[in-house]
């Protein structure tokens, strides 16, 4: 692969990308046996691990069929002992069948105890193996041997009355030695019922056709099964031994060729990709310093639609509440202090102005001089704008009580209030301005104009809003320019209810 290199500027990031990729093609075409070698081995080392899963499988597979065999011949011998001999003795005189057989004459015992002994024979005669009959339900004299002993037999009891035609199966060391357990539902047959549910002896008197009366258990352990496998299997882990030996050696001698070669590559990667890092770090801080800069000037949904790439932005709402305030001798401040502590002061107050702004959620419009306008209810409209704004404009008095302590001055601040709808977006292509339109704004303004120093004036609309909720002292009739005689009223506070 060859890159051009004038097409891409030596300080751009997809030239630093070309040059690093042709290097990796070059090396490739250059190391084929390297290549070669870690696919053998990597096919090697599949296949080893795909016998040994096989195996693995196999064994437990065939372990599996062998306790089923078991289970099915034990099932098979209890059966035909219960009709072919049980049922025939009933008719002989003389002849009980009972658990309890070998302490009484002519008695024989019933198919269960039948069952338990010869899963006892079966255990004694294969070391390592052991066949169980046990239940929740277990008669008094086999309540030790004949009920669940383990995690295993209470667990495969609880599955198998939910599931009584599933087997339940599980390889897990045993007795130290990695074994296959199986357990099957012992099922209560229609000659059995009769006889548990009389016995004087039986647990559980209630028993019907179909019951899970426990749990047939067959454990095998699977070494046998593992070293016959094994045996078979030794001659293809040798073979693939000493396949990847010779894979091994040569791939060595290949990777001590290229191992100079390699170094020399991975400090070309490092020193490109810490560029590139480098790069996009700057980009990522510029990128966020630009997304501080608009969002400092505009809303974050009117953000969005503007890099969303929407260009007229005008939005209604039905109902908001706009407050202006004026420091009002700030003028008389700006005569006796410096220019530059005069600024200081001015960004010290709306800096107050903008942490309450933030903490009740309003939208600053803008500030023009020592004036400050903001809104409750847009762009995310809000239920609660009003109350908002006046708890914020009550707040705005206590910092400059505040500020007026710290810095030992005299400002004092008017505010008017005003409630009712607008038209709120976004003007101009460049210093843009998120602003507000409205009859609803011009009052707004005329509340501040007409107002009180040190003193909250609301319009009739906005009182109407408060008024359960805030305290408030009627001023009267006011005259507003294109108005004329208004309504006002001066918030003073909370009501303790509120």
């Amino acid at each position: 692969m060859q890159v051009n290199r004038h097409s891409f500027p030596r300080d751009s990031i997809q030239w630093t990308i070309a040059r690093l990729q042709a290097s990796l093609v070059r090396l490739i075409n250059r190391r084929t046996i390297l290549l070669l070698s870690i696919l053998l081995l990597t096919g090697i080392a599949g296949t080893l691990w795909s016998t040994f899963q096989l195996s693995s499988n196999l064994i437990q597979s065939q372990a599996l069929q062998n306790a089923e065999l078991y289970a099915q011949a034990i099932n098979e011998a209890r059966t035909l002992y219960s009709s072919k001999a049980v049922d025939r003795v009933k008719t002989v005189a003389g002849v009980t069948i009972t658990d309890n057989y070998t302490q009484q004459a002519h008695a024989i015992p019933i198919p269960a105890t039948y069952l338990i002994e010869l899963g006892e024979t079966l255990s004694q005669q294969n070391p390592g193996m052991s066949v169980r009959l046990f239940s929740n339900y277990p008669f008094a004299k086999r309540k030790q041997q004949g009920g669940p002993r383990d995690e295993f037999e209470r667990e495969a009891l609880h599955f198998l009355e939910q599931n009584p035609k599933q087997m339940y199966v599980r390889v897990e060391p045993y007795q130290g030695r990695l074994a296959l357990r199986f357990a099957q539902a012992d099922i209560m047959k229609p000659s059995c019922v009769s006889c548990h549910n009389t016995h004087p002896d039986s647990p559980k008197r209630d028993w019907k056709v179909g019951d899970v009366r426990g749990a047939l258990e067959i454990t095998r352990p699977l070494d046998s099964f593992m070293a016959k496998t094994n045996t078979g299997l030794g001659g293809i882990f040798a073979a693939l031994a000493t396949l990847s030996l010779l894979a091994l050696v040569g791939v060595g001698l290949v990777i001590s060729r290229l191992r100079q070669t390699s170094k020399e590559l991975e400090l070309r990667v490092i020193e490109r990709t810490a560029e590139l890092r480098r790069t996009n770090q700057k980009l990522a801080e510029e990128q966020e310093k630009s997304e501080r800069l608009l969002l400092n000037i505009l809303p974050p949904p009117i953000a969005q639609k503007l890099k969303d790439g929407e260009t007229n932005i005008a939005d209604g709402f039905a109902s908001v509440t706009i407050l202006f305030a004026d420091l009002v001798n700030f003028t008389e401040l700006s005569e006796q202090v410096s220019p530059t502590e005069l600024v200081a002061l001015l960004n010290e107050i709306f800096s107050r102005f903008d942490r309450l702004t933030e903490r009740y959620g309003l939208e600053k419009i803008k500030t023009i001089g020592d004036a400050y306008m903001v809104v409750g209810g847009l762009p995310v409209p809000r239920a609660d704008h009003a109350q908002a704004i006046a708890d914020f404009a009550l707040d705005m008095q206590r910092e400059i009580q505040q500020f007026n302590r710290e810095y030992r001055q005299e400002c004092s601040i008017r505010i008017g209030i005003n409630t009712g709808p607008v038209v709120a977006g976004v003007i101009g292509t460049r210093k843009f301005i998120y602003d507000l339109w409205g009859d609803a704004v011009n009052m707004a303004s005329r509340m501040e104009a007409h107002g009180i120093a040190n003193a909250i004036q609301v319009s009739q609309a906005t009182y109407e809003q408060l008024k359960d909720q805030y305290t408030f002292e009627p001023r009267g009739l006011i005259t507003v320019k294109g108005k004329g005689s208004i309504s006002a009223y001066l918030l003073t506070g909370r009501k303790q209810s509120y």
